[in-house]
């Protein structure tokens, strides 16, 4: 939920909505779906989600970091609040997210594609200040969600910069990521920024059986001499075979269980065409760049 509504009919049912929301469709604590607030730094509508005991994900960017020393005082901050992407944030701000147990998410591909803050996603800069960054995706659709692309981009990023700083002589360089911390951003460091690390994450007895298979004959994956390495470094959303969420199989043999992927495919086309149409755009496959519209900064390259 973005925000409190400014004005209009929707104003008139906020917060009701949501706190109806919470009572009728997300009562229980171990479902699977869990009901949070996506809200920008507003301590009114912080305060509804706290009222409903809801986590709080907010978008915070480096030049949002003078905000913070208020935030801090005034006691609003703590772990139920996670804090996206947080790039090109000074010292003080990560000593004020680590002391209140604010929980981070960064976005490798996403901080690097849109230059949010100096582009440059915060895993190592959390770990640095002790905490357990996880992998987000951010953006389906913009490009394709997809967890094994992040793994390695963020991989590769962290060794370099990693690299980099050793390279410039800093006593301080921090060591380079294996493939298994990268593996545990994003699997049980996800459980744990979205307050659901009891019940997920993790192959651990007590928790709900989520479960990914992949081949591991592919030929893109054998010989599979290394769990984390073959998963961080070579697989592909291609080689999962079987998906299982709370013990039901959603995919087997790698086909989505009781999905009509034509039917699908015909509707997600007719809304795009839809989109398109009612906005004036005229859709053009092998742009280069995106059209300008009025008042717009100028058009980014796309890719």
């Amino acid at each position: 939920m973005p925000g409190r509504p400014l004005a209009g009919e929707w104003a008139e049912h906020w917060p009701d909505d949501l706190e109806r929301l919470k009572r009728d469709r997300f009562a229980s604590s171990d479902q699977l779906l869990t009901l949070g607030m996506f809200s920008s730094p507003d301590p009114a509508n912080w305060a509804v989600a706290r009222r409903l005991g809801l986590p709080i994900l907010s978008e915070f960017l480096g030049m949002m970091a003078p905000m913070l020393p208020g935030l801090a005082e005034a006691g609003l901050l703590g772990p139920d609040n996670i804090f996206n992407h947080c790039t090109a944030l000074p010292e003080d701000a990560w000593a004020m997210l680590a002391d209140a147990g604010v929980r981070i998410t960064v976005d490798p591909r996403s901080d690097a594609q849109y230059a949010l803050g100096d582009g440059i996603f915060a895993y190592q800069a959390a770990l640095d200040h002790g905490l357990r960054p996880a992998i987000g995706t951010d953006l389906e659709t913009a490009y394709g969600g997809d967890m094994f692309s992040e793994m390695r981009v963020a991989f590769f990023l962290q060794r370099a910069i990693a690299q980099s700083r050793a390279y410039r002589g800093e006593a301080n360089a921090p060591a380079p990521a294996s493939v298994l911390d990268i593996l545990k951003a994003a699997t049980i460091n996800g459980a744990h920024a979205a307050g659901i690390e009891n019940r997920v994450g993790s192959l651990t007895p007590g928790k709900q059986a989520d479960i990914v298979l992949l081949r591991a004959r592919d030929i893109n994956l054998f010989p599979a001499n290394n769990i984390a390495g073959t998963i961080v470094q070579a697989a592909d959303r291609s080689n999962v075979d079987t998906v299982m969420v709370a013990g039901r199989v959603l995919k087997a043999g790698g086909q989505l269980v009781d999905v009509d992927l034509a039917k699908l495919e015909r509707e997600v086309a007719e809304s795009v065409q839809h989109i398109f149409r009612e906005g004036g755009y005229d859709h053009d496959i092998f742009a280069t760049a995106f059209p300008e519209l009025p008042g717009a900064k100028p058009a980014a390259w796309i890719g």
